[in-house]
């Protein structure tokens, strides 16, 4: 595997990906989708739905993802690739895509246009997520926000970098001091009212709330210590799973709302900087908003 090394013994210097790991390879193909869907910026064609009017995909996104999935089998052509195009829209294709994921040893997760509604209407908050679960255990996570060029790279056990420095969270240790958020998937039966609900638990309680519409770009605002937490019921595995490493990495917690630890099936998720959590998991008991 690759690994994320100093120039030098500086922490402020940057950090680089070296090696022809999996880490390198992650970043390779985040950078180069990103740059495929920043240059289609503008000029969709073809805007479909999946589960619902409010759940929109573009030739930009199916093509982004096979550009993925051909440079990962490039380079490791056994492994499963887990990604969002290629499953059935709704919480029962989710289900059954990672029933048939849950025993590869080797699962890279993939989301080639996280923020989709965001890309179609110009609005400049989209990103390229990926992971690597290995034997179930998130090993890389890779975020890469093509507008902003910066490029959010963990690996297990060696930190969590943007820009080749690295990253942690904040040190907010109450709500009122605290910069939250949130996000609003299109599920509007269920996942939206739940939502909402959260909202108005915790909107009184803290300095101010954010809904950019990006489940990994607001995972990684987290683990750069840009937000204090942020929690969205009804995400699927390619929203979160490169964000939670990264956060994770940095010092910071992630569960479900309930408060039990992560997996890749987890879809109500909070994620904090630790010190808020358990105000934050209580704030959504009290709304009835966990999802549960």
């Amino acid at each position: 595997m690759s690994s994320l090394t100093p120039n030098s013994g500086n922490e402020r210097e940057p950090y680089v990906v070296t090696g022809k790991g999996y880490t390198a390879v992650a970043v390779n193909a985040a950078a180069k989708a990103g740059e495929y869907i920043k240059s289609r910026q503008g000029t969709i064609k073809e805007l479909g739905t999946k589960s619902s009017a409010q759940d929109l995909v573009t030739e930009v996104d199916k093509g982004a993802e096979i550009m993925i999935r051909r440079l990962v089998k490039t380079h490791y052509p056994d492994h499963e690739i887990l990604g969002e195009e290629g499953v059935e829209p709704g919480a029962a294709g989710v289900a059954a895509a990672l029933e048939l994921a849950k025993d590869k040893e080797l699962l890279w997760i993939v989301d080639p246009v996280d923020g989709t509604t965001n890309y179609v209407h110009g609005f400049p908050f989209y990103a390229v997520s990926i992971a690597l679960a290995v034997r179930g255990e998130l090993t890389v996570g890779v975020i890469y926000d093509p507008v902003r060029d910066e490029m959010f790279v963990a690996e297990k056990g060696k930190g969590a970098y943007v820009h080749g420095v690295k990253t942690s969270v904040s040190k907010e240790s109450s709500l009122e001091e605290s910069l939250m958020a949130v996000g609003f998937p299109p599920d509007r039966s269920f996942a939206q009212p739940v939502n909402l609900a959260g909202l108005q638990s915790i909107l009184p309680k803290v300095r101010g709330i954010r809904a950019g519409g990006s489940a990994a770009l607001h995972l990684a605002y987290v683990a750069a210590g840009r937000v204090s937490g942020y929690y969205e019921v009804g995400l699927s595995p390619w929203d979160s799973a490169a964000g939670v490493l990264l956060i994770t990495e940095s010092g910071g917690k992630v569960t479900d709302t309930l408060g039990r630890p992560y997996s890749i099936a987890t879809r109500n998720i909070v994620a904090s900087n630790g010190l808020i959590h358990d105000d934050i998991l209580s704030s959504l008991k009290e709304g009835q908003a966990t999802g549960f």
